[in-house]
């Protein structure tokens, strides 16, 4: 089977993220990763913490800690989160470590060796009142282009579009406040990415018509208005510093590079992070060094937000040809547009909307999850109400897949008791049961081959409301007045149904699903198994997995429905309106 290289986009370390960063990146590539391992394939799924630049030093300050000490404790408590959210990261890595600075050290030396970084002197904002530079992140204003008045000095949060600090209007510093703003200047290195304009073109154009519509139209989109040398080093005091052995000057200035050059580098560090803890038997650089080489050679999928785009499709590929070195580049970038709440935008600076520790406080991940992937942004902007959210795990959850499951075992035990009974021969709706599950199974493949998650989560509701249909077509709590073999049947095949779909939901409810397949004493089943293997269209036709005779138990509620009164208290406590 195939390798698959997966990487979601680097959360930033200040603060725990909100459920549009989840639903952005990190869990679409988590559902996914899921679903090529149930598929036999050889999955790598990479994710770290973004430890670097300006948002780490501004976090720590904050809560009064070292910039070291607020990342490793950060870093920790993300990670907890994501346990939560039930995140199988084959490794989840920091930006600080070891290894990135080596392999981004590695890399400017190698960009600087074939003409691709040039040190120059610079106009750059300085603070009196700080008495340092600011770098871009520290200076804050209003976007000359849309004129949002919290923009960044690297990039306006509403408009996606790159600045530099000098372009805001009103600009203030970010540490103090201040508007006693002064330019001067000072040597940085510069990235020559209007050299490698047309190698990222040539490249680009390989692979835009396999992207989404979104990620193509952004990189065409700076790529058509021309790729600019960019500043990559800033003047900070956490960060992979700039190597003495070639700048001396600028590394005993205390010089380091820009966030954007080495966090999509800790992709690869990350790599090494996880190699290096068993060096045996990984190998790193099989999956990103002549990775495209070989009998075997490496997809890679990267999943993010809209604004994280440019940078991973232009930004990180100009870096890679640079190095003149066959490092992997991305293969497929899974681009996704913006959840909202209430229609205004998520926000973690200005703590607006639900944040995921907040979600796993109120229920348990399955509920997010399937929710969050059934409403993925990936069309257009999509909008997260309570409304919009009760209402969807009542109905899909709770009623279509949770009673089903409740209503079919329990009912089993009550009267045949707690094997699952024999019954009669498969008859006509079995066998259209089986058919309409297979087509309904292939379409659910054929969307998370496609990265489609909206039209993959329609389709294993769609598997979900078979079971009901037949359910309601057979009704054996009628049948066993006059069938008692016929009732039977309808309940082995039912709880078939059940297994399969214990199997075919867990990309996306992993917790729920490993209760499912636990409710049955199967040889494959058992406790610590991290995954099922999954159903092929014969074994989705026949609805026999589950054999007469087999013990089972019946689990508690999997989905609890939601109230009116809790419908009141969500709204109350984070809002029911955009801020």
């Amino acid at each position: 089977m195939a390798r698959h290289l997966i990487t979601s986009a680097l959360p930033y370390i200040n603060g725990i993220k909100h459920l549009g960063n989840m639903v952005g990146s990190m869990l679409p590539a988590d559902v996914y990763s899921r679903y090529l391992r149930q598929r036999g394939h050889d999955v790598l799924y990479i994710c770290a913490t973004d430890e670097h630049g300006t948002p780490a030093e501004l976090a720590a300050k904050e809560a009064g800690l070292s910039v070291a000490e607020f990342c490793a404790q950060a870093h920790d408590a993300q990670k907890a989160v994501y346990d939560g959210f039930a995140l199988a990261f084959d490794y989840f890595g920091r930006s600080s470590s070891e290894q990135n600075v080596e392999i981004t050290q590695h890399f400017a030396r190698r960009l600087n060796e074939n003409g691709f970084i040039e040190e120059r002197a610079i106009r750059q904002v300085y603070s009196p009142a700080d008495g340092r530079f600011l770098p871009d992140r520290y200076v804050e204003g209003t976007c000359p282009h849309c004129g949002y008045d919290k923009a960044r000095g690297d990039q306006c949060e509403n408009c996606t579009r790159v600045l530099d600090p000098t372009d805001l209007i009103n600009p203030r510093s970010a540490i103090s406040g201040s508007t006693d703003l002064e330019v001067r200047e000072t040597k940085h290195l510069f990235l020559l990415q209007s050299k490698l304009q047309h190698e990222v073109e040539e490249w680009v154009a390989r692979h835009e018509a396999e992207w989404p519509q979104l990620a193509s139209s952004i990189a065409r989109k700076w790529l058509t208005e021309g790729l600019h040398d960019r500043a990559i080093t800033r003047d900070l005091d956490w960060g992979v510093p700039v190597p003495a052995d070639t700048w001396p000057e600028l590394a005993a200035e205390g010089k380091v590079f820009y966030v954007w050059f080495d966090a999509p580098i800790e992709y690869i560090g990350a790599t090494k992070e996880w190699s290096d803890l068993d060096p045996e038997n990984r190998d790193w650089k099989s999956w990103w060094y002549e990775a495209d080489s070989g009998e075997n050679p490496v997809r890679y999928t990267e999943f993010m937000a809209k604004d994280n785009v440019p940078f991973h499709t232009v930004m990180f590929p100009a870096t890679e040809l640079g190095v003149r070195e066959p490092w992997k580049k991305v293969d497929y970038v899974k681009a996704f547009n913006w959840l909202t709440y209430y229609g205004g935008k998520f926000s973690t600076s200005q703590k607006r909307g639900v944040f995921t520790d907040q979600a796993l406080e109120i229920l348990p991940a399955d509920y997010w999850r399937y929710f969050l992937i059934a409403n993925a942004p990936e069309s257009d902007d999509s909008s997260f109400t309570w409304e919009h959210f009760t209402a969807t795990v009542n109905k899909d959850l709770a009623d279509t897949l949770g009673n089903f499951v409740n209503r079919v075992l329990s009912f089993s035990r009550k009267r045949f008791g707690d094997d699952v009974p024999e019954g009669g021969a498969p008859g006509e709706a079995e066998a259209r049961l089986g058919e309409e599950i297979a087509r309904l199974l292939a379409e659910y493949e054929e969307h998370m081959e496609a990265l489609q998650f909206r039209k993959a989560a329609a389709a294993l509701r769609a598997l979900w409301s078979a079971g009901n249909s037949y359910l309601e077509e057979k009704a054996p709590w009628l049948e066993i007045k006059t069938d008692k073999d016929g009732a039977a049947l309808t309940l082995r095949t039912a709880m078939n149904l059940i297994h399969l779909y214990s199997v075919v939901s867990e990309p996306f409810i992993p917790a729920t699903s490993a209760a499912m397949r636990q409710a049955f004493s199967l040889a494959d089943t058992v406790p610590d198994q991290k995954r099922a293997t999954w159903v092929s269209q014969e074994e989705a036709k026949a609805l026999t997995s589950v054999p007469a005779g087999t013990p089972f138990t019946v689990p508690p509620v999997l989905f609890a429905k939601l109230t009116d009164e809790d419908l009141e208290t969500y709204k109350e406590r984070f809002g029911g309106t955009a801020e």
